[in-house]
Order: C-alpha cells, then sequence, then structure tokens
C-alpha cells in the first residue's frame, strides 16, 4: 500500500504515479484496444457484459465512442505512443462521420451495430461529450477538422439548448431540437428538464475546448456555468450537490451523489484555473472544499466511496462503483495538490488502495462494475458498454501521473 506521512514524502507521490501509469498502461488501455474495436462493422462494440462475453448485436452509443476518443487521445498527448493515437484515429472518424448529424446538428444518442441511426434524440449530455472528445483529439494532434466540428457543436447547445429564461442548459430535445416528454438521460433518472449531470459534463468539455479556442463566447459560458453551480446547484447549508431541477432551478429531489460531489469539486477548480481568473478562484476556493467535505460523508473505513444516499428517507445506497472510486482519488489528490492538504491525500491513497485490492478485474482485465454491499463484484453490469467506458479510471491515472506534486 502507498503509504505518505507528510507533504515532502516524494517518493510515496512517486510510487503512486509509477503504479497509475502500470494500471492504464499495463490493464485499462490494452483491455479497450484489443476488445473493443469492432473490425466487421466499424468504430467500436456497443457492450461486454460483467462475464467477459461481447455483444455485437448492442447499440453503439456516442457516450462510448466520445469517451473513448478522449481516453485514447489524452493517452497519446500525454505517453506519446502511436498505438494509442490509432484507437483515438478510429473513435473519431466514427464519431465524425456516424454520430454527428449532418442535417440538425448535435449528435444521435445511438447508433444500430452497422452504424446507421438508432436513437436520433438529441441528449445535451451527449454532445458534451462529443465536444470532449473532439477538444482533446484536437489539443493532442492540432487537427483543424475536429476542432472546427468541436466549436460547431458548441455554437449548436448555445443555439438550441440555453435557457433564456432561467439560465442553464436544458436536457434532452428530439433530433430537429423540438421539446420531448421524456427528457431522462437512463431510465434511473428523474424527468426533470434541469440536472447536474448535464451541466457538470458542459463545464468539463467546454473548459477543455477552451485550452485550445479561448475565444471570449467561450469564456462567457464557462463562467456562466460556474455561476451556476455556486449560485444555484450547490447547496451553501450541506455543502452537497442538487441533482434534478425544475425549469426555475427549483430543486426536484433530495437525494445526495457522493460520485458528483467529489467530481464536481475538481472540475470547478479545473475551470476556474483555465480561465486565469484570480477573483474567481479566491472565490469558489472555499465552495470546492466545502463539496469535497461533503463528499468526504460517504467514504467507509475501508477508504471506499458509497454511490448515493437521501437524507430525507434516511436509504442509503453502499454499492461502491467503479467511477465513484476513481473520481474519489482525483478529487482528493487535487485538493492536497493545490490547497496541500495532507488528510486529502491520505483519502485519495486509501481509495486507490481500495480499487486495487477490489476492483480491478485480475482475471479478465478492467474494472468491475462496482463492489456489492455484501463485498462481491458486481458482474451483472458491463465491463464494457453504454455507460462503462475507459474514461473515469483512464482519466484517473493520467490525471495524477501528469501533476506534479510542487505545483499548486
Amino acid at each position: 500500500m502507498v503509504q505518505s506521512k507528510n507533504l515532502s514524502d516524494s517518493a510515496c507521490l512517486e510510487e503512486l504515479r509509477s503504479q497509475l501509469r502500470e494500471e492504464l498502461t499495463q490493464n485499462i488501455l490494452p483491455f479497450w484496444m484489443e476488445r473493443m474495436p469492432d473490425q466487421e462493422q466499424g468504430g467500436f462494440y456497443g457492450r461486454i457484459d460483467g462475464h467477459g462475453i461481447c455483444h455485437p448485436e448492442a447499440e453503439k452509443g456516442t457516450i462510448l465512442c466520445a469517451r473513448i476518443l478522449w481516453t485514447f487521445s489524452a493517452a497519446y498527448r500525454l505517453l506519446h505512443e502511436v498505438r494509442y493515437l490509432a484507437i483515438a484515429d478510429r473513435a473519431k472518424e466514427y464519431l465524425l462521420n456516424r454520430f454527428i448529424d449532418p442535417d440538425y446538428g448535435g449528435v444521435y444518442w445511438s447508433l444500430k451495430p452497422d452504424g446507421t441511426p438508432s436513437n436520433t434524440k438529441k441528449q445535451v449530455y451527449a454532445s458534451g461529450f462529443a465536444i470532449y472528445g473532439l477538444s482533446e483529439y484536437a489539443r493532442a494532434t492540432s487537427d483543424p477538422q475536429t476542432l472546427e466540428t468541436a466549436i460547431a457543436l458548441f455554437h449548436t447547445l448555445e443555439q438550441k439548448a440555453w435557457d433564456p429564461l432561467y439560465g442553464g442548459y436544458f436536457e434532452a430535445f428530439s433530433r430537429e431540437w423540438g421539446p420531448i416528454d421524456d427528457v431522462r438521460l437512463s431510465d434511473k433518472d428523474a424527468n426533470e428538464r434541469k440536472t447536474m449531470n448535464t451541466h457538470l459534463h458542459i463545464l468539463e468539455p467546454y473548459t477543455n475546448l477552451y485550452r485550445i479556442w479561448p475565444s471570449g463566447e467561450l469564456a462567457k459560458s464557462i463562467r456562466r456555468l460556474i455561476t451556476i453551480f455556486t449560485e444555484k446547484i450547490y447547496d451553501r447549508q450541506t455543502g452537497h450537490l442538487g441533482l434534478f431541477f425544475g425549469d426555475d432551478w427549483s430543486r426536484r429531489s433530495s437525494t445526495v451523489s457522493y460520485g458528483h460531489d467529489i467530481e464536481s469539486s475538481w472540475l470547478i477548480d479545473e475551470a476556474v484555473r483555465v480561465l486565469g481568473d484570480e477573483k474567481e478562484i479566491v472565490a469558489t476556493t472555499p465552495i470546492i472544499k466545502h463539496i469535497a467535505r461533503a463528499a468526504a460523508e460517504g467514504i467507509l473505513p475501508d477508504g471506499s466511496l458509497i454511490y448515493e444516499s437521501d437524507p430525507k428517507t434516511g436509504d442509503k445506497d453502499t454499492e461502491r462503483h467503479w467511477w465513484v472510486q476513481a473520481e474519489n482519488v482525483v478529487g482528493f489528490y487535487n485538493l492536497f495538490h493545490r490547497f496541500a492538504d495532507q488528510t486529502a491525500l491520505d483519502k485519495a491513497l486509501r481509495s486507490w488502495e481500495y480499487i486495487r485490492t477490489h476492483l480491478i478485474d485480475p482475471t479478465d482485465g478492467e474494472w468491475f462494475w462496482s463492489i456489492l454491499p455484501n463485498g462481491q463484484p458486481n458482474k451483472t453490469d458491463d465491463k464494457a458498454g453504454f455507460w462503462k467506458c475507459p474514461y473515469h479510471n483512464g482519466r484517473m491515472c493520467m490525471e495524477i501521473m501528469a501533476r506534479n506534486s510542487c505545483d499548486r
């Protein structure tokens, strides 16, 4: 187990980075490179189940393709391995040629296995991930086409999805950007037109796009999103983020999502720092810390982070999802890295040790979807699929590999 007693323990941090590099390059990336490309119908398979069985008949989701694009583009930018660029190229071409709607703009929600449109609704969340993947590819390669497409998707969201009355982005639309009755991102979500999750994953790609296209209009949109988080989504009393909202930002849920709390803490911090506004950095710092402290309420004695709870009903979901643990590592490492918080580093290290011990699949590779409350791996849900992608765990590794512990 990697352990640290003080901030000068550089050997601990180097060991952590070494372990994460090995996890990224010897487990996560090889799994996706070797098992997910669909050599017959193009792109990537839509699903590998929890028992490692590939399902060529599964639909192909925009989010999966875009997250593969982001992950392998970032890996190429960081490690300069041409084999990673080859997968990024494959994802980029498939996204541009199959998922982009040439008639109405935006991206389709899903495709049939042969690459023809299946569900053509416009989920704003999916457009956000398309921007994220394309902007990272452009960042890694300086490719003008992907940058132009990412900018076009940004303009489409600003024109079609922004609410001029109350602010924020509506959740989903028809293919033609008209209203639809069911705007849910997934079956477990509330059918509300504004959500924390979608706003977080618009802030994230807009921040990444700004790195290579620092336009005034994009900066304005990022600032509006930061304000939405600090004034509408963030609860100043509890530190937690609301999940579902009415058009006027009235809260429609009391559930706490610990993984989203800790993920938001570092993504908001990233956004204000990429903008480079010192006043905004100062103003958001106590909020970022408060959100992270609130997220820590869900940490168990073994270092893992539970999924969610509802303080009104007392219900708790103590399943330990793969993405929640990955964001737990990054979020608390960010507090250590930015603010010299030693206790936060300890949380990150304990979370990583939990992942190494429980979530990584030593037999079939990648990570299990989750660890169930009884301590057993969840093999009912996917190993790879519509939602199980290499982005959370791959980003965890790369975020920490790329950070200099002395650079706060």
